[in-house]
């Protein structure tokens, strides 16, 4: 029982393990994040439906959708972006790896008559011959990958993007990165349920990488015939460190904004995006 413990209290290497497909795809872990997703009340696997409103209104005007414009959706969840913009004849194009969250936005599209290309897959590994008008990546997608996946995702952009296509996506700031603790917690049923059917014991341990900024919140559950860890990591940035890392990939940050509903930049924000181009 000691060594158990000891393991599921220790610190791991900086990005030592990647676990997002045994959130996503997990049979019940997966069900449980499309509830949230779908909770137009609270933000949490998605944003607040009025926010999201919102939030395309503004990607509308500033990036000038309209019929037939090309915009592909990295992490699409189950479409509440790419059903938005489908409903403006755009040319909708949603990436995600979670069958349950693809399943749903495709059925939504097919109710609704519209037309829209939905890819269950990897983005690592998104191929296209489009070259899209628009990229977005939204809820903070791009800080839960390693700094080589995100220069993979950064390349993988610049294959897809139009000679004079945009991405908009948004990340953690350096003020949240802040504002987190390290600390460890228990329960029984940890989370009111959230991780599995059955009872389980369930473990929470936050680390703090000082050096990198980057933030992780580690899973352990114990069910009766498993035990499963899941380790979500989540990198934080100021503005000058995002774009020293796009310009190393070829793109320029153009203007930074608190969220994806063109909000002005509010330096003491837990979150802020961004508008990019090729240089």
């Amino acid at each position: 029982m000691f060594e158990q413990l000891e393991q599921i209290n220790k610190r791991p290497a900086l990005f030592e393990f990647y676990t997002s497909s045994e959130l996503w795809d997990d049979r019940y872990t997966s069900k449980q994040m499309l509830t949230y997703h779908l909770n137009e009340e609270v933000d949490l696997s998605s944003r607040k439906g009025a926010f999201v409103d919102r939030s395309v209104d503004w990607i509308v005007s500033r990036f000038g959708v309209k019929a037939g414009t090309k915009v592909a959706d990295f992490g699409c969840g189950p479409g509440l972006y790419t059903t938005r913009l489908a409903r403006l004849q755009a040319d909708v194009t949603g990436i995600d790896f979670s069958r349950n969250s693809i399943q749903y936005a495709r059925n939504w599209a097919a109710r609704e008559g519209l037309s829209i290309d939905y890819q269950r897959q990897n983005y690592l590994a998104f191929e296209s011959g489009v070259r899209f008008d628009l990229i977005t990546m939204i809820m903070c997608d791009y800080c839960v990958l390693s700094p080589g996946q995100r220069t993979q995702l950064l390349g993988k952009f610049d294959e897809v993007l139009a000679p004079e296509g945009a991405i908009l996506l948004d990340v953690n700031s350096l003020k949240a990165f802040d504002r987190r603790q390290e600390g460890a917690s228990y329960a029984v049923n940890f989370m009111d349920g959230f991780w599995s059917a059955g009872k389980y014991y369930g473990f929470l341990n936050t680390f703090k990488y000082e050096k990198e900024k980057v933030i992780l919140d580690k899973y352990t559950i114990v069910e009766p015939d498993r035990t499963k860890t899941i380790y979500n990591w989540f990198q934080h940035f100021s503005p000058d460190a995002l774009r020293a890392e796009f310009a190393a990939s070829g793109f320029s940050i153009q203007d930074v904004y608190s969220d994806v509903a063109g909000t002005p930049f509010d330096a003491d924000g837990d979150e802020f995006a961004v508008v990019a181009k090729r240089v």
